[in-house]
């Protein structure tokens, strides 16, 4: 057992020796709870220095090791869901060196990553998407490849989930699901009972009497169906796996997912049985470190330590900094408890990202107007919807990319039904070190085009809490979509007022050149527009557009710069360009966001000026089309003489 993170790289002489998994399989099997301290140890000393997930890695080292001990990878496949376990498999499959370079630029990935490894089979950044993909490639692949997918207890609270392990059954192919099972969502505490119980139904003896007595029964009307219930009736007393047994999957478990030689003997018995065969083990999320067993919720991540100063001088009274600048989330957080407070039929609800999206003290001052759902976005979706329908006022805090597994139910259950339904919209925009698979990168443009849907993309911390607000009282579908992280400061009024909807603000005169601002690039837009001389617009609302601030702008400056964190293709600025054509206004106007490619992971602020929408980037491409601009006009002049 761990207390601290180990701020030294730890002597780890075994695991040092391993650079593929094939040199993990030449290990005698009594080795293995050795590999797994110093695994466990070597992924604390890592995370500790690059910050990212590491609860649910630690809760899998043993059932990591035991999956590339006895399956053939990457010839078999294995495909894990909840990418943020992954990171015990990357350090035994040759990226053990590189992961001080995890979720920096250039670096790991902290997530499975096709082009990262052959070892990644699958993409993951959200979650419940294992066992589809696991069937398509049991289907697609020559029978003596073998699959397995690991998913999470949480996990398996998604639809998607239930809908593969039902096709499964269905088509009969060879595939191993291993249900992790935390405690953190489903299932009961491993006992003594259950853990010899899960070993007899893994045994060879007993599968293969099991198939025996299924090809004797078979000809006997009706004795096979007799035998079958029987047994399940057995193995419902004991375990939780009569719903697996109904939807046609050999049950095997609960187990305990600590014990390596247990896994190991059960994996090796499971691996060339026929038809799709349910693993359920038992772990402990954060295991092998004291402070993530006590809390798995509060250690789910970890940022990396920072360097201990030689000597503590204090920083003189003048010089100290001040009070930091809260968080979007606990911005809204701070709204929702306030307007519960004003209005008792708002309802708060999270498709499982209560912590994440600042809910936390709303769940606990509001328990019964609260409503987790688990990992089931759509499902979140269309509760909310339902709520509506009753006149009460949902509020459903969810990721942007989570919103995106909902567009459906967005469309149908919500907004073609003009439904009172509020989304305040977390992570939009670019997302740092958690990379392309959580980058809000499309919800404007996904939004954009529903009808009845009000969009409102605040500029600052204060801009979101009033924005908020003014949606909540709308009487519609409505979204305010914000970033991940803290914002550039702002003062936030207590007091909450109703903006005028469809309406911008000018927050700087220039000349020339007016930039269109929509979100939280403000602060690079006015230093930009401070080295142009140029007019900054602070839209506020994506839908509906502030047509008379467009015109206006339009019939004063040569140029609109139309600036969103947001894809171009179909975002804010092209609703600006769709206007103005439909008004036959011929303007120039540049289009600066998000370009037509995936943004990998890095810092947010090295992301931005990546893409040219930083103070700098967002400066020299106005220049550069200023220049574009000028060189056609003087040849049009030209061409007329």
């Amino acid at each position: 057992m761990f207390n601290e993170i180990p701020r030294t790289r730890p002597q780890t002489p075994l695991l040092d020796a391993i650079d593929e998994p094939a040199q993990l399989r030449a290990l005698d099997e009594r080795q293995l709870p050795e590999l797994a301290s110093q695994l466990r140890e070597y992924l604390l000393y890592c995370v500790g220095q690059t910050g990212g997930h590491f609860g649910a890695g630690l809760g899998v080292v043993e059932l990591t090791l035991a999956l590339h001990y006895i399956y053939n990878t990457p010839e078999d496949r294995l495909v894990w869901d909840v990418g943020h376990q992954t990171y015990p498999h990357k350090i035994l499959t040759g990226r053990r060196e590189q992961m001080l370079t995890m979720r920096q630029q250039g670096g790991l990935s902290g997530f499975p990553k096709r082009s990262e490894s052959p070892y990644d089979t699958f993409g993951v950044g959200h979650s419940s998407t294992s066992i589809s993909a696991a069937l398509g490639m049991a289907l697609g692949s020559p029978d003596e490849r073998k699959v397995v997918a690991v998913i999470g207890d949480g996990a398996m609270t998604a639809g998607m989930a239930f809908e593969a392990l039902n096709h499964a059954a269905h088509t009969g192919k060879d595939l191993v699901v291993v249900l992790n099972d935390n405690r953190m969502s489903i299932g009961r505490n491993v006992g003594g009972l259950a853990t010899y119980f899960a070993k007899i139904l893994a045994s060879k003896t007993y599968l293969s009497m099991r198939e025996g007595s299924r090809k004797i029964l078979s000809a006997i009307p009706k004795a096979w169906q007799l035998a079958r219930r029987t047994e399940e009736h057995v193995k419902g007393m004991i375990t939780p796996g009569t719903l697996f047994e109904e939807l046609g999957f050999n049950y095997v478990g609960p187990m305990d997912g600590h014990n390596v030689h247990d896994l190991v003997h059960t994996l090796r018995n499971l691996r060339n049985q026929r038809g799709p065969q349910l693993v359920h083990i038992v772990t402990t999320k954060g295991k092998g470190f004291g402070p993530a067993e006590e809390d798995p919720v509060g250690y789910h991540a970890l940022n990396k330590l920072e360097p201990e100063p030689k000597v503590q001088v204090a920083m003189p009274a003048e010089k100290k900094p001040g009070k930091k600048a809260p968080k979007y989330q606990q911005v809204f957080g701070s709204w929702l408890c306030d307007m519960a407070e004003r209005d008792e039929k708002l309802v708060g609800i999270t498709p499982a990202m209560c912590e994440g999206s600042g809910m936390v003290a709303f769940a606990e001052r509001f328990p019964e107007r609260f409503h987790d759902v688990a990992i089931a976005e759509q499902h979140s979706v269309t509760l909310a919807a339902g709520l509506a329908c009753e006149e009460q006022k949902p509020v459903v805090a969810i990721y942007s990319t989570f919103l995106q597994r909902g567009y459906d139910q967005l469309i149908h259950d919500v907004a073609i039904q003009n439904l009172d339904v509020t989304f305040a919209i977390d992570r939009a925009g670019l997302v740092g070190e958690d990379g392309q698979t959580h980058a809000g990168s499309f919800d404007l443009t996904y939004m954009r085009c529903l009808p009845n849907m009000v969009i409102a993309a605040p500029s600052d911390e204060n801009e979101c809490r009033q924005l908020l607000y003014t949606t909540y009282r709308h009487k519609g579908p409505s979204a305010v979509r914000y970033p991940r992280g803290t914002g550039p400061g702002a003062e936030i009024a207590t007091e909450m007022t109703e903006l005028p909807i469809g309406r911008g603000r000018i927050l700087r005169e220039g000349s020339g050149v007016a930039i269109l601002n929509f979100g939280t690039l403000l602060a690079p837009a006015l230093e930009a527009a401070s080295s142009l001389g140029a007019t900054v617009a602070d839209m506020r609302w994506v839908k509906p557009l502030d047509e008379a601030l467009v015109e206006e702008l339009a019939a004063n400056h040569q140029l609109l710069v139309t600036l969103e964190e947001n894809t171009v293709a179909g975002g804010a600025g092209s609703a600006v360009t769709e206007y103005l054509n439909s008004v036959g206004t011929p303007m120039p106007v540049l289009q600066l966001g998000l370009p037509d490619k995936t943004i990998e992971h890095g810092k947010h602020k090295d992301l931005l000026a990546g893409v040219g929408l930083d103070a700098a980037g967002i400066e020299k491409q106005i220049a550069r089309r200023q220049q574009l601009l000028g060189d056609k006009h003087y040849k049009g002049q030209a061409a007329a003489f």
